[in-house]
């Protein structure tokens, strides 16, 4: 079953997903479930909806920082208004659990580093030098 989960998981995951509820639905079945490569999936489920709303966070703090740093660009406001909208997003994805495994000072410097030099050939206004809100305002 390894091999079918490497080759075509798609079609592991259908197999797999009708042998559980045949288990679950009292039938007796010869085959045993690919538990080693169902764990790693329920583990990856949690895994990807962290990382999604990471990425959330980090979008919203890079219009964010666009937006303090240019100001009067053409862009600010549609740069403020898709802050607001990654920060909706992230809202309502996030699960309580990932508070405790959410690094907002990593994610506020990669969102630092994301930043281009300059736009329009001005440099930035003064940036916030650590992310100016906790998570759960930022969230909020």
């Amino acid at each position: 079953m390894g091999e079918l989960y490497a080759d075509d998981i798609l079609l592991w995951s259908g197999r797999q997903a009708d042998l559980l509820r045949r288990i679950a639905g009292g039938e007796p079945v010869n085959e045993r479930p690919d538990w080693v490569n169902i764990i790693e999936e329920v583990e990856s489920v949690g895994r990807e909806q962290l990382h999604a709303v990471e990425w959330l966070l980090l979008r919203a703090l890079v219009h964010m920082l666009k937006a303090q740093g240019w100001p009067e660009a053409r862009d600010a406001p549609n740069w403020q208004a898709d802050a607001r909208g990654f920060r909706a997003q992230a809202r309502r994805r996030f699960a309580p659990s990932m508070r405790q495994n959410i690094d907002l000072a990593g994610i506020y410097a990669d969102a630092l580093g994301a930043l281009p030099e300059g736009m329009d050939a001005q440099p930035p206004q003064p940036l916030w030098p650590a992310c100016p809100m906790p998570l759960g305002e930022l969230l909020g």
